[in-house]
């Protein structure tokens, strides 16, 4: 691993609820250049279930937000790089948030998985690249209650 590797830390999108594969970014709580400590919340984001806020599980200097407020993204996808050696000299310069990019009607790449099957994330485990939406429900027969 690159030193530069090393330096910038990416904290992904955790699957805040069992199963869900995406969340919408609701607000952030740190702008690029913000110091940041383990344990902080540094965004909110909804789902079909909940909103929540996000802590970083390490600390640094924000270094790039990927994604702007009201942007629905992937459980998985890398949200903020955080540079957690910060007096190491100058860093390349971030490059603007997908969400800023699609609003100034520039291309959005998408990030390539860096692995295959479930990586552990702070909250839940994340869903697996193959998983797909549940398959519906059987609808139960309506007949007498035995409770």
């Amino acid at each position: 691993m690159s030193n530069t590797a090393q330096r910038f830390r990416e904290f992904k999108m955790p699957d805040v609820g069992e199963g869900l594969t995406e969340a919408e970014i609701l607000k952030w709580y740190v702008q690029v250049g913000d110091t940041v400590t383990d344990g902080q919340s540094v965004c909110e984001v909804e789902t079909a279930k909940a909103a929540v806020e996000l802590p970083i599980p390490f600390d640094g200097v924000v270094h790039e937000l990927r994604f702007a407020e009201g942007v629905t993204v992937d459980v998985g996808t890398v949200i903020i790089s955080v540079d957690t050696q910060p007096g190491a000299g100058p860093a390349e310069p971030a490059a603007p948030a997908a969400g800023q990019a699609e609003a100034n009607g520039g291309p959005v790449e998408e990030p390539e998985p860096e692995q295959q099957g479930r990586q552990a994330v702070l909250v839940g485990y994340g869903a697996a690249p193959s998983s797909t939406k549940r398959r519906p429900r059987k609808a139960r027969p309506a007949g007498p209650s035995t409770v």
